[in-house]
């Protein structure tokens, strides 16, 4: 009987564990995570925040009583995994609630550590109310702040996913809020172009926006920029990043890649063939350039976990690679990009060309439709699509997904033509934006 041990039960740990489960019923399986909820979608947390889920236990999945009676696995929260002994092949762990440690023995280790919020050392920053939301407790911190202090303001720190998600969020509850980005634009994951498009949307639903700029220095409630400005604002939503939680892994001699990951082989085992890592803290590679990447997303979490699942009882699927496709709201606009950006293209060897196409969501005789802002990046020899970006007000999740598809399938530019896509007027138009595309390929 092999026994497994997961460190982390959070998205890649939760699904891990009920995968392997799935495919063999008499494994023993042991999960330990450090925080005191587990198994909850924190994707939804800007909108518990923002009063569109209204009670926080709809993003938890599932608890320890319920893997322990419905899949037979053993759930530890409140436990910190401290040390691996790779020769011993065990854990140490220290029980937070007694302080007491233990050993734990493993045939095989998965790590899905997650990350930690990045928070730069910065002047007089412990005289601020500074929150991070990371977790199920950094939310319930906010939403008690929120609802006990009353505040009429925020700056937050970050344009990216979770910083324009809850701008959006934090203005809806009736916040001033004002957003810092050390970038010369928002969501920078973005071209330029299509990040104008999200930054207009901010402004214009009251969000200031202050790009190349960081905080200088923090006295209570005012704000010090690095273009000399002042803010005032009744608390600090610091949303710069996350660093990978890989301490354990480089005290136990795991390889720590290029982009801060935990480096994994197509099977997202490490250099240590006996263990795992998934998700956030895991470094992989990009599904075009075969670069290292790491996306600290839930997709790649869920399908990583499927993987390490399908390998630890004996099937080998290799993973793929990432393509960092994603998608976020930002009032009424939604914003996808799935692939190669821009910056990257002209960073690479490639060479390539870009159509931009404008559209309505549907038929503009339909009374619903939106503009549709889509942008494809195709390789200019072998014309293979190599990315896409899309914003527009709705509509933009069908045309990423189709995109996303494409680059996976190895599609040209060319075959978008072809592609016989769902329409109806209050869906599309006889020839999709997609289709749109690959007719204006040159």
């Amino acid at each position: 009987m092999k026994k497994i041990v997961i460190v982390g039960a959070v998205a890649g740990g939760a699904t891990v564990a009920s995968q392997i489960r799935y495919y063999d019923k008499e494994a023993q399986i042991v999960v330990f995570d450090q925080d005191d909820t587990m198994s909850y979608g924190a994707c939804g947390m800007p909108y518990v925040i923002g009063g569109k889920i209204s009670d926080p236990e709809h993003l938890i999945a599932a608890t320890p009583d319920e893997f322990k009676t419905e899949r037979n696995i053993d759930v530890f929260l409140k436990h910190r995994v401290t040390k691996i002994n790779r020769q011993l092949k065990s854990v140490e762990v220290l029980n937070l609630e007694t302080q007491q440690s233990f050993n734990e023995s493993y045939d095989f280790l998965i790590l899905s550590p997650g990350g930690t919020p990045i928070v730069p050392e910065t002047p007089g920053m412990e005289s601020a109310t500074m929150f991070t939301l990371r977790n199920f407790n950094d939310m319930k911190k906010i939403n008690h702040y929120l609802a006990t202090e009353k505040p009429k303001s925020c700056v937050i720190v970050g344009a990216g996913f979770i910083g324009v998600e809850m701008a959006e969020n934090l203005v809806e509850i009736g916040l001033n809020v004002s957003i810092v980005e050390k970038s010369p634009q928002v969501m920078n994951i973005l071209d330029v172009d299509c990040s104008a498009l999200v930054e207009k949307e901010l402004s214009d639903h009251g969000v200031r926006i202050f790009k190349d700029n960081f905080i200088t220095n923090v006295n209570d409630s005012k704000i010090s920029l690095d273009s000399g400005e002042t803010l005032e604002a009744d608390f600090i939503l610091m949303s710069i990043g996350v660093s990978p939680s890989t301490k354990l892994a480089k005290d136990a001699g795991l390889i720590i890649g290029d982009t801060g990951g935990i480096i994994t082989n197509e099977f997202l085992q490490t250099n240590d063939s006996s263990i795992y890592t998934i998700g956030d803290a895991a470094e992989n590679k990009d599904f075009i350039t075969g670069d290292a990447k790491r996306v600290p997303l839930a997709w790649p979490a869920h399908r990583q976990a499927f993987i390490v699942a399908k390998h630890i009882t004996g099937e080998q699927i290799p993973f793929k690679g990432l393509l960092g496709t994603a998608i976020c709201k930002v009032f009424s606009l939604d914003v996808a990009l799935t692939g190669l950006n821009e910056k990257t293209l002209k960073d690479s060897s490639f060479e390539f060309k870009t159509i931009t196409q404008k559209s309505k969501s549907n038929a503009g005789y339909y009374p619903d439709h939106a503009k549709v802002y889509l942008k494809v990046h195709y390789d200019s020899l072998s014309r293979k699509v190599l990315g896409a970006q899309a914003v527009g007000g709705k509509g933009i999740d069908k045309r990423i997904d189709v995109l996303s598809t494409a680059i996976y399938a190895g599609l040209t530019v060319d075959d978008l033509q072809a592609l016989e896509l769902a329409y109806a007027p209050p869906y599309s138009s006889p020839k999709d934006p997609v289709n749109m595309v690959g007719y204006r390929a040159k």
